[in-house]
């Protein structure tokens, strides 16, 4: 399945639950797909998350009701997942800017979302340089942190944790310990379920793990090894928005759905000659 298929099941699978509420769990179940993954495609091409997405959807919907219907606001605001009036007004008058009652007056004006449809852009004109790659498994070693990726958060939270180990001397000591055959710090992300993610800052070692770090097993597989040229963070951000909206629309590769990560290196993070990479485990 390509990944514009798989969005576009994503997206039917939201729009079939709705009013109820969605798991994104089980949204890329449809999609067949880990739900970082998706969560991380889907924010990089619409600029929302998935979470974003579904509550324009369901306060639409919450609106159109209120102005074609007579059910009390307690009644619509329970339909749609808000446990009281208050919750619901709240969310209600951020969207639209007017409360849930003033949606009944003749002639309010509401903020509505359709549902996405989605549609495919010839693009390419900027040349992406990438490998294919195959590995046996490997460990790396180094600290972990879980996020939650609902409504994006871990996007802000990942970069502060990225701070600390630049700050407290951690990355240093992991460009001190590599000795794999990726020269380089990796940020590894790790799909655990339940909209959440393991965060990795480790780099590939072999030998007993030092007691301050753990360790993890990156499994065996092929790799799609993309280069990234340019100063951090936006180079990256790039990146990843081109090999989600290009290369795997139009690629017979898929996600293979365990770990990817990116490759950093111990140079000027601001240069613009700085050069990463982003490794993503494909079948």
């Amino acid at each position: 399945m390509t990944w514009v298929e798989s969005l576009r099941k994503t997206i039917d699978y939201i729009e079939d639950q709705l009013p109820a509420a969605v798991s994104v769990d089980e949204a890329a179940k449809a999609a067949h797909f880990s739900s970082a993954h998706l969560q991380k495609g889907f924010a990089v091409l619409t600029g929302m998350s998935i979470g974003e997405y579904i509550r324009r959807r369901r306060l639409t919907l919450a609106a159109e009701e209120l102005t074609k219907g007579s059910a009390k606001v307690i009644e619509v605001a329970m339909k749609y997942g808000y446990e009281t009036p208050e919750s619901f007004s709240k969310a209600f008058r951020k969207q639209h800017g007017i409360s849930p009652k003033e949606a009944r007056n003749p002639g309010a004006r509401l903020a509505c979302y359709n549902p996405l449809k989605i549609h495919v852009t010839l693009k390419g004109e900027k040349a992406m340089k990438y490998r294919i790659e195959e590995r046996e498994s490997f460990t790396a070693v180094g600290i972990h942190k879980e996020f939650s990726v609902v409504n994006n958060s871990h996007s802000n939270e990942i970069p502060k944790l990225w701070g600390e180990v630049n700050e407290n001397g951690t990355s240093d000591q992991l460009f001190r310990l590599n000795n794999g055959k990726i020269d380089g710090v990796l940020g590894i992300c790790l799909d655990k379920g339940n909209e959440k993610i393991d965060y990795w800052v480790a780099t590939e070692y072999n030998g007993a793990t030092p007691e301050e770090y753990e360790e993890i097993t990156i499994p065996a597989s092929k790799w799609a090894v993309f280069e990234v040229h340019g100063p951090m963070p936006d180079a990256m951000q790039n990146a990843w928005e081109q090999i989600f909206s290009e290369w795997f629309p139009s690629s017979a590769y898929e996600h293979a759905g365990t770990a990817d990560f990116e490759k950093y290196t111990q140079d000027d993070p601001f240069s613009k000659d700085l050069y990463s990479e982003v490794w993503i485990p494909v079948k």
